[in-house]
C-alpha cells in the first residue's frame, strides 16, 4: 500500500509518500511544496493545486493522509491553511482517493506512543521507522512523514479490527 502525508500550509506544504510492505515502511520520496509569499492567495492556491496533481499522477497514491488544523491564535493563518489543505484534499478526490485525517495528538500517539510528544521525539521515530539516515528538513516534511506513519499504522489496525468482526 502506498500511503501519502501531508503536512498541509500555504508557504510550506510538507508531503511523503511511504509503501508499507508486510510490517515494513520503505520510503518512497519525500519533500515539500512551496510557495512565495506575496504572491496573489489564488496565484498560491493553484500552484499548491498543480503540484498536488502532479504529485498523485506521478506516485499514484493508494490512500491520503492529512492532518487536521488546530490552531488558538491567528485565525488569519488558519483560514490560508484551509484553503491550502482545501485543494490538496480536492485534487485527491478528483482520483477517488480515501482520506485519512489525523490530529497532531494522534499523529504523535501513533508515532511514538505519547500524545504530547515533542517534535524532536517524532522527527527521531520517523527517521527510524523509515530507516532514514538524518531527519528530513524542513521540519514540515518530517511531519508530512509522521503522518504517513501514523496512517499506515492505523490501516493496519483498522484491518485486523475489521477481520475480528467477519468471524
Amino acid at each position: 500500500m502506498r500511503v501519502l502525508g501531508i503536512d498541509p500550509g500555504i508557504a510550506i506544504m510538507g508531503f511523503g509518500f511511504i509503501d508499507k510492505i508486510g510490517h515494513k515502511l520503505v520510503p518512497v520520496q519525500y519533500g515539500c511544496i512551496e510557495t512565495e509569499a506575496g504572491t496573489l492567495p489564488e496565484v498560491r492556491l493553484k500552484q499548491i493545486y498543480e503540484a498536488s496533481c502532479s504529485l498523485l499522477d506521478k506516485y499514484k497514491p493508494d490512500t491520503v493522509a492529512v492532518e487536521k488544523l488546530f490552531f488558538n491564535r491567528n485565525v488569519t493563518t488558519a483560514f490560508s491553511v484551509g484553503q491550502a489543505r482545501g485543494v490538496l484534499l480536492l485534487a485527491a478526490a478528483q482520483r477517488g482517493l480515501p482520506i485519512g485525517e489525523y490530529t497532531p495528538m494522534q499523529v504523535k500517539q501513533a508515532v511514538v506512543g505519547y500524545g504530547a510528544a515533542e517534535k524532536k521525539q517524532v522527527q527521531e521515530m520517523v527517521k527510524m521507522f523509515l530507516k532514514l539516515s538524518v531527519v528530513p528538513k524542513p521540519d514540515d516534511v518530517a511531519d508530512a512523514l509522521a503522518v504517513a506513519v501514523c496512517h499506515a499504522h492505523s490501516y493496519s489496525l483498522n484491518d485486523k479490527l475489521n477481520g475480528a468482526k467477519r468471524r
